[in-house]
């Protein structure tokens, strides 16, 4: 798991059955200190959040396939809760 930043959505016409009406998110991973890395990743929306947003992103394969109850499912990395704030022990 890892803590991201919302930059938008992705959009495309042609997409696998599974994905259906989908929400997918670009992602970019955050640094311990809460700045953005420049790595990106592409995750299943299941909290809808929108851009802007500080996230909590389950990226592994069998988890995120949980998630959605599909064995099968091609699926990485999906977002799982919208973070509030973020509390760092010295």
């Amino acid at each position: 798991m890892f803590l991201g930043r919302i930059r938008g959505d992705i959009h495309s016409t042609i997409r696998h059955p599974f994905y259906g009406q989908k929400k997918l998110l670009l992602v970019e991973r955050l640094d311990a200190g809460g700045k953005g890395t420049d790595e990106f990743t592409i995750a299943l929306d299941v909290v809808d959040a929108g851009a802007g947003e500080t996230v909590l992103v389950l990226d592994e394969g069998n988890s995120a396939r949980q998630v959605f109850s599909a064995d099968n499912a091609p699926v990485r990395s999906v977002v799982i809760a919208i973070v509030d704030h973020v509390a760092r022990e010295s």
